[in-house]
């Protein structure tokens, strides 16, 4: 049975207008996506820019969110760091502060061995946690192959990946070469990778648009395809820039569109020209207007 079955939101990190995080605002983000029902909360993932973050804005945002949460849902950690040392720490703290599991990237700072992602991984199992493996070839320099994954799926605390290659395939192929749960980790397969079998998804733009996030999900996995189409379509110029270099940006924007304004990004992120604001502007009318 699925351990992190369901919406997990990626939680973006709200910064103040002098790029201060924003505690309070964070707080009530995270009420408000357990309010619409998402399943689960993820921060410190690639979207809540956690490596702008200092040891100890990174510390209060995961605190923050667990807090928040109160055991309504379970939260999932991102540890991503240069080294095993930090991420190791970055999981201690997360168990520490209650986190459910945690969700992390192999080394990625350079292109490592295959040995290396093992080790790497056997030294993050040792902290006793759950572990939500991160495949993100498209912006890191390691693929997790499904022989890999299968590979790395003997581990004690291994349960499951996040699949962000864009290849919808992978999912069949990680499920018949290991029983690691799948979670899609790229919103322009949310129904594709729900009907193929996998059982979470680790979302941003329901960071804007919860309820129809989770909406659509269910209605994927439940393989009620002709109430589920017609929603994907309209969500799915939103769900396309979540595989953009600029998706924290937009969804930033998506959400001040919605109705839940979390403040600017980070540099080296900029802010979006107005070309790309239009484009993000008229895809959420579609997307609203129904």
């Amino acid at each position: 049975m699925a351990q992190f079955a369901g919406v997990y939101v990626a939680v973006v990190t709200p910064f103040t207008d002098q790029y201060e995080v924003d505690v309070q605002r964070l707080h009530e983000l995270s009420e408000w996506l357990i309010e619409k029902g998402v399943h689960g909360l993820i921060p410190c993932g690639s979207l809540g820019e956690y490596a702008t973050l200092s040891t100890a804005e990174r510390a209060t945002v995961v605190e923050t969110v667990i807090k928040a949460a109160a055991g309504r849902v379970p939260v999932v950690v991102g540890t991503g760091a240069p080294s095993t040392k930090q991420v190791v720490e970055w999981a201690r703290h997360a168990k520490e502060a209650g986190a459910a599991g945690v969700m992390a990237l192999p080394p990625v700072s350079y292109k490592p061995l295959e040995s290396e992602i093992v080790a790497h991984y056997e030294a993050l199992s040792k902290v006793g946690i759950p572990i939500i493996a991160y495949n993100n070839p498209r912006d890191y320099p390691t693929d997790l192959t499904p022989e890999l994954l299968a590979k790395l799926s003997k581990l004690d605390n291994m349960v499951g990946v996040k699949e962000f290659s864009g290849d919808v395939r992978r999912v069949h192929q990680i499920l018949a070469a290991c029983e690691l749960e799948v979670l899609v980790g790229v919103d322009d397969l949310a129904l594709e990778g729900a009907i193929a079998g996998a059982t979470g998804w680790i979302a941003g733009v329901p960071n804007a648009l919860p309820e129809e996030g989770v909406k659509l999900f269910e209605l994927a996995r439940a393989g009620k395809l002709e109430e589920a189409l017609p929603l994907y379509r309209r969500l799915l110029p939103l769900f396309h820039y979540d595989a953009q270099p600029q998706l924290v940006q937009a969804i930033k924007y998506m959400m001040e569109l919605a109705g839940q304004p979390v403040g600017p990004t980070r540099p080296p992120r900029l802010p979006l020209g107005e070309a790309d604001l239009a484009a993000i502007r008229q895809a959420y009318r579609h997307a609203a207007a129904h």
